[in-house]
């Protein structure tokens, strides 16, 4: 495997570990602040350490956006991802709550076809299909049990995500990654703080270090994200996404003696075996480049 690439897989596996702490240390705090106090913690801890990053990197004039009206918009969306996936934390087990999420990748595919008109052949479509059926299977409709308002909150969480992924394809066309990273940090920190003004609880000084983790883990693990993706193909790092799966059962297990139950085993290995198909499908259409 070229260097370059064993780089960029790296990044990868570090990135979704460091975010996996991050989603611990978030779950940790919904024990004692609402959901909307929760994410806008997540993004105003991380301001400090991104805004440090940016002084080292020198790059300050990089922060400024170039279309307003767009990061607004990703901005909305990205404070309906978070809230309602801090809301999936505060409810659900880590693991069922990464499992339902990663059908995103499911979704942005689909929207791809919709919205930006890019082509995805049938094998990826009946993928999809499968896929959405892994999280049916995870959300546990029936007439004597309705699905919880956690699991369609995670559900509502990707769809989210999915949207503002298909936006940032063409957002990244103009702005600068460190502008994009720094406006979904104000957004998050804002929009949640003056929802959560009203129930504000005051801070504890023992959840601190919590509060730390959460602002250094999630600028790092943004970082290392980008980095990533400059560093390898995505068709190549994207399938290390789903080693979340197991860090939330590690994680699990370790903080809340938790384990996933049968269903969601099932439902998980259902959207993780159909978005590893999609990208290897995707990988399958990419050309193939000849070095001279």
């Amino acid at each position: 495997m070229p260097p370059i690439r064993s780089k960029g897989i790296l990044l990868m596996l570090t990135a979704v570990a460091v975010f996996a702490v991050m989603d611990a240390s978030m779950k940790r705090l919904t024990l004692a602040y609402p959901p909307s106090q929760v994410s806008c913690l997540r993004g105003a801890a991380s301001i400090p350490v991104m805004l440090a990053i940016v002084g080292w990197l020198g790059g300050w004039r990089r922060l400024l956006p170039v279309r307003w009206s767009a990061h607004l918009l990703r901005g909305l969306l990205a404070v309906g991802m978070l809230s309602l996936f801090v809301y999936a934390l505060k409810t659900l087990p880590l693991t069922e709550a990464y499992a339902i999420f990663l059908c995103a990748p499911l979704i942005v595919t689909g929207l791809s076809a919709v919205v930006l008109h890019e082509h995805v052949d049938w094998h990826r479509w009946l993928a999809i299909i499968i896929g959405l059926c892994g999280v049916v299977t995870m959300l546990r409709p029936s007439p004597s049990h309705l699905v919880t308002i956690g699991a369609a909150a995670a559900l509502g969480s990707a769809v989210c995500y999915s949207l503002g992924a298909v936006m940032l394809r063409t957002l990244a066309l103009s702005e600068s990654t460190l502008s994009i990273a720094f406006t979904f940090l104000l957004a998050v920190a804002i929009a949640n703080g003056v929802v959560a003004v009203p129930d504000w609880v005051p801070l504890q000084p023992r959840h601190w270090p919590w509060i730390a983790a959460i602002g250094i883990s999630g600028a790092l693990g943004q970082m290392l994200l980008i980095q990533a993706f400059r560093s390898a193909p995505p068709s190549t790092i994207a399938p290390f996404e789903y080693t979340a799966l197991l860090w939330g059962l590690a994680l699990d297990w370790l903080l809340w003696r938790t384990l996933p139950d049968e269903q969601t085993v099932i439902g998980g290995a259902i959207v993780t075996a159909s978005g590893l198909y999609v990208i290897f499908r995707e990988h399958l259409r990419a050309p193939v480049v000849i070095p001279p």
